[in-house]
């Protein structure tokens, strides 16, 4: 900063706080613990704590109470932002992690509020990164760097303004965050309740009205949907092969990539932590074809069962852990993986599977006895396109609500710039310069007992 508002002035925050202050209570008081766990990323959020006596955290954590300002030290604790406001500890004090900086205010001029705000500032995060010692995983904020490093100084009373602007502002920015945040389960949502309707026909019921329902399945079909005119079908009874993949090692190079589980994910396949496989006889009993899809017959209970068709995005074959399903003239296979994806599948799945110590299993037999509705092929074809459009409008959306994402965090920093210079609320000219403050502080620390001051800390720095 070249130019200070009016009655600002530039001071270290050791100037303005002091850093780790010791404090001493009765053993028996019920004090607040919290553990680095406990602390909140968002400027707004409050810290929360559990209930101890002070006896049992007072010699090997950091101090602190109420009106104290904390923040991490350790990465990547620090670079996140983990720092907060304290207030509502039981009787007013606490302990916390010994990778905590504790900041309190040296005096009733210098607000605690502000205070965050600097240690949440990009600037002061940023030059704490670079300035930090230790081996690598174990690197830490140096004590010296927070207590030298230049910071603006508004007066006292704005300060306070600046404290009370920041709240209303970013409380509008939680808000925006929380709307955002609640989109992603909306969506979700929006996903099964799309692949419900396409399942049960209601997706398609102007499709039909226009073109008929027709049905292709050879057999007596004894078994209909009372609704529509679907027979239900045995999957068995309408794919041609159903073949567990390799059980071979695979390797992190070689020649045709080895599909996995991880492979699976929001019903399709994703072409990334890709392991390897170089055996031509691997590659000709595993090789996959276009349209064959992709069942996960092993994993946790909740994703025992996803499932995703292959494209021919690429060569690839397929690992143990997998059943692959070819799909015969009667059915389309990304209409399978919907029927399988869909909460009538996802319903089957958890109904047949077979519960380990930690993972659940579905074989091929059970997967061959699903039962599901099938439409014609021009119907199916009808199906798949509609959910692929809608699929489509809602990965614009979550693109959106990643972007957005994005300038939300910017903005949180650009309301702190602006309140650090200056521009968040207006001067007042009748306030009292801050240099005058700092005279006060240095005054009062000058006249204080040594052994009160309270500036050195009960813990390593």
């Amino acid at each position: 900063m070249s130019e200070l508002p009016n009655g600002w002035t530039k001071a270290c925050i050791g100037d303005l706080a002091d850093l780790n202050p010791k404090q001493a209570f009765d053993d028996e008081t019920v004090a607040g613990f919290v553990p680095m766990s406990h602390a909140p990323t968002s400027f707004r959020d409050k810290l929360r704590f559990d209930e101890r006596p002070w006896g049992e955290i007072k010699k090997a954590y950091t101090n602190f109470k109420d009106g104290d300002v904390i923040f991490a030290k350790v990465t990547p604790c620090f670079e996140n932002g983990k720092a907060a406001f304290v207030e509502g500890l039981p009787n007013g004090v606490g302990a916390g992690s010994s990778e905590f900086f504790v900041l309190r205010p040296s005096c009733d001029g210098v607000s605690a509020k502000y205070l965050l705000a600097l240690v949440k500032s990009y600037d002061f995060l940023l030059g704490g990164a670079e300035n930090m010692t230790g081996a690598v995983g174990l690197r830490r904020v140096p004590k010296q760097f927070v207590e030298r490093y230049l910071v603006p100084v508004p007066p006292a009373a704005e300060q306070t303004r600046i404290a009370a602007k920041l709240d209303e502002l970013l409380a509008q920015v939680d808000t925006l965050k929380a709307r955002i945040d609640g989109i992603p389960e909306l969506l979700k949502r929006f996903r099964q309740s799309v692949l419900a309707a396409a399942v049960s026909g209601r997706l398609t019921e102007e499709w039909r009205a226009k073109n008929g329902a027709k049905i292709e399945v050879e057999g007596s079909a004894a078994e209909t949907s009372e609704e529509f005119a679907w027979p239900m079908v045995r999957l068995g009874d309408v794919a041609l092969d159903f073949s567990y993949g390799s059980s071979a090692k695979s390797q992190r190079a070689g020649d045709i990539p080895v599909l996995r589980m991880g492979n699976i994910q929001g019903g399709r396949l994703v072409w990334d932590d890709l392991v390897f496989s170089s055996n031509p006889e691997e590659l000709k009993k595993y090789s996959l074809q276009v349209g064959d899809v992709l069942f996960n017959r092993t994993n946790s209970p909740e994703l025992v069962g996803k499932t995703a068709t292959y494209k021919g995005e690429q060569p690839a074959i397929y690992a143990g852990y997998l059943i692959r399903v070819r799909c015969s003239e009667h059915l389309i296979s990304d209409f399978l993986n919907y029927c399988l994806n869909s909460p009538q599948g996802k319903d089957y799945c958890w109904q047949v599977k077979t519960d380990g110590v930690s993972q659940s299993n579905i074989n091929a037999k059970k997967l061959a006895d699903f039962r599901f509705g099938l439409p014609s092929t021009e119907e199916q074809t009808e199906i798949v396109r509609c959910v692929d459009q809608l699929f489509s409008f809602a990965e614009r959306l979550e693109a959106r609500i990643s972007d957005a994402r994005i300038r939300i965090d910017r903005l949180t920093q650009s309301i702190l710039a602006k309140a650090l210079r200056g521009d968040l609320v207006p001067q007042d000219p009748n306030d009292e310069p801050a240099d005058l403050l700092l005279d006060r502080i240095k005054a009062q620390r000058a006249a204080a007992p040594k052994n009160k001051r309270g500036r050195r800390s009960t813990t390593e720095d």
